[in-house]
């Protein structure tokens, strides 16, 4: 009896991949950076009885994920009553974010599952943070559920256009399609910094909500350094000591939560562009296949009737 449930599974297997290689083969014409359609049954017998040495729940990147799913989870718990602990937490969740990408490409580990796992926890941590701040800031609610909204549509039609086009990630970009997009998507370095300077931008404004104390005393310290050892070589038609003097002042009331959110404003304003760039050129996308698929069908229809 076992014998046979074993022999039933292992030709469920060979079957699953046979008509995973054969709807594969039979689109020569595809794109070699597009997607093969491959049947919901078929999909699922393969997972289902993927082996440990290929179980794509198992990928070191997707243990990654579930890793930074957790600590954001103990972060988001002590929100409220442990903010730098919280902050910590949050952030070493969103750099791990960057080690999943690196353990993919060197194990050779990438996945569709892992890559709409790590979507998905960004958006919902980031949304996560988000409520709070409409909370702890009930004058902008509004302001932060508009930024949850463009977040969550932006990158769900981006990446259902990117499917219904037959791309293989929602990373991949022409210049063709978006110059914008293309920068974002393709060079890791402004890739990191808007998304790391984003988060740092909302996590500045939770903790401003705690953090009451001004910096005071050191950028005075720094503007006399800077007026006794720079300003001598400075022509005060440039950059008068007065200005300096102001400029200190004005910085040294505030908290250094509010410094940082001042350093990170022009980063998430950027980072929110994006977005909205992602979601017109995701929606123009979607509209132009419904406008071809509507011709395929009227020319469908014309050749039925003639």
């Amino acid at each position: 009896m076992a014998s046979s449930k074993t022999n039933g599974k292992t030709s469920s297997v060979a079957n699953g991949h046979a008509k995973a290689r054969s709807l594969s083969s039979s689109r020569p014409g595809r794109r070699r950076d597009s997607i093969d359609v491959i049947d919901a049954n078929v999909a699922l017998d393969l997972a289902t009885h993927q082996t440990y040495d290929e179980n794509v729940f198992l990928f070191v990147p997707n243990l990654i994920g579930y890793t930074r799913i957790i600590i954001a989870g103990v972060a988001l718990n002590y929100m409220k009553t442990h903010p730098r602990f919280c902050s910590l937490l949050y952030g070493i969740s969103c750099l791990l974010d960057a080690f999943d990408g690196m353990a993919a490409r060197a194990l050779g580990q990438t996945s569709k599952f892992g890559a709409v796992l790590d979507m998905v926890t960004d958006r919902c941590t980031t949304s996560c943070l988000l409520c709070f701040l409409s909370s702890a800031y009930p004058d902008w609610a509004l302001l932060f559920q508009f930024l949850i909204t463009l977040d969550f549509s932006s990158h769900y039609m981006h990446m259902y256009s990117s499917l219904v086009t037959g791309s293989r990630s929602h990373k991949l970009v022409t210049s063709q399609v978006s110059r914008i997009l293309w920068y974002y998507y393709n060079d890791p370095n402004t890739l990191f910094l808007f998304c790391a300077g984003n988060e740092l931008f909302y996590v500045f404004l939770y903790l401003m909500h705690f953090e009451k104390t001004p910096i005071g005393e050191p950028f005075f310290g720094l503007s006399s350094l800077f007026i006794m050892h720079v300003m001598p070589y400075v022509p005060a038609a440039v950059l008068a000591p007065k200005t300096i003097a102001d400029f200190a002042l004005a910085l040294s009331q505030l908290t250094w939560p509010q410094l940082g959110a001042v350093i990170c404003a022009p980063v998430c304003l950027a980072k929110n562009i994006v977005n909205f760039v992602q979601l017109w050129k995701a929606s123009k996308i979607l509209v132009g296949v419904d406008l071809a698929e509507r011709a395929k069908d009227r020319a469908v229809l014309e050749m039925r009737e003639e």
